[in-house]
């Protein structure tokens, strides 16, 4: 920020995908810091503890870090640190991170946290030890109560079920906007092109993939600063391996394709980011390009709907 911290109001927490019950923490530390004319923040983890602990039983994270930072922002937060953690992190006392980093260095005045936070050596801080502390240190600490959203417990983790089962509603519902890709295009096999529905493919900057499969999404384009997205197109999004090409590669990998309805023009190079609106299909082989091209036009008939 270029200045030191005012009374800071603080958010604790990972915010992967930055979703309903997120955004209602950094809702109320935004509203904690306006009460004394201070700075509202975030404080997060990078990577995030599971990663560290067990890095090959980690679910994979519905945002990168760079993108959670920016929705941060996005929210009204004037500051997000982000904090290594490490084995030094790790062996921290739950009493040394507040006494030590939230009070003595950052000088909050607010501690804003959900009911299911924990923190420190062991995971032995909670929100009553948190409060506790508190009130000894000075600091008014708020425990937001979990948020359900048409009775469905509002969580990273049933985001991420909901996308593993391509069920990319049940995300937006949670996420109070539709799953988002991201990634610069790249030059695939140009057959799409051959038939007619030119593709541009992506590598997805995140880590989650949703399950294979056709999707409607809105595609928005930056401008040619890359600065800010300025376009969207409605589009059909591919998630899968091409079976019906798939006996001329050489160990098919999946991909991310986006045919983007009535854009001309080059996107190699450029940044994509696709908003998934809803399943359209399963992928399936074709008999021949025939088949294939009469069923991708339909696909782009529902996308187009979808995009209303």
């Amino acid at each position: 920020m270029g200045r030191p911290l005012r009374a800071p109001a603080v958010a604790l927490g990972n915010f992967d995908g930055v979703h309903r019950g997120h955004l209602a923490l950094l809702e109320l530390t935004r509203t904690r810091a306006d009460s004394h004319d201070g700075d509202a923040g975030v404080v997060t983890f990078d990577p995030h503890p599971a990663r560290f602990f067990s890095p090959n039983l980690a679910p994979p994270l519905i945002m990168p870090i760079e993108r959670r930072i920016e929705m941060c922002a996005q929210a009204g937060m004037d500051f997000v640190l982000v904090e290594p953690f490490n084995k030094q992190t790790a062996r921290m006392e739950a009493e040394d991170f507040v006494k030590g980093f939230l009070a003595r260095d950052l000088g909050a005045r607010n501690i804003v946290v959900g009911h299911d936070f924990h923190f420190g050596r062991g995971r032995r801080g909670d929100p009553t030890l948190l409060a506790a502390l508190g009130d000894v240190l000075g600091i008014d600490v708020d425990v937001i109560p979990a948020v359900s959203v048409g009775g469905v417990p509002c969580s990273s983790t049933k985001i991420r079920e909901f996308l593993l089962e391509g069920r990319v509603e049940g995300a937006r519902l949670l996420l109070g906007r539709p799953f988002e890709m991201t990634g610069i295009v790249v030059e695939g096999d140009k057959r799409g092109r051959t038939i007619g529905f030119p593709t541009a493919n992506i590598v997805p900057e995140g880590e989650l993939m949703p399950r294979t499969g056709v999707y409607s999404a809105w595609a928005y384009l930056a401008d040619e600063q890359g600065e800010s997205e300025t376009k969207r197109h409605p589009a059909a999004v591919n998630i899968g391996v091409n079976p019906t090409f798939a006996k001329t590669q050489q160990g098919p990998s999946l991909r991310v394709e986006a045919h983007l309805i009535d854009f001309v023009g080059n996107l190699y190079g450029k940044r994509l980011r696709l908003e998934l609106l809803s399943r359209l299909r399963d992928e399936r082989r074709f008999d021949d390009v025939a088949q294939l091209t009469a069923q991708i036009r339909q696909d782009l008939i529902r996308a187009k709907e979808h995009c209303k």
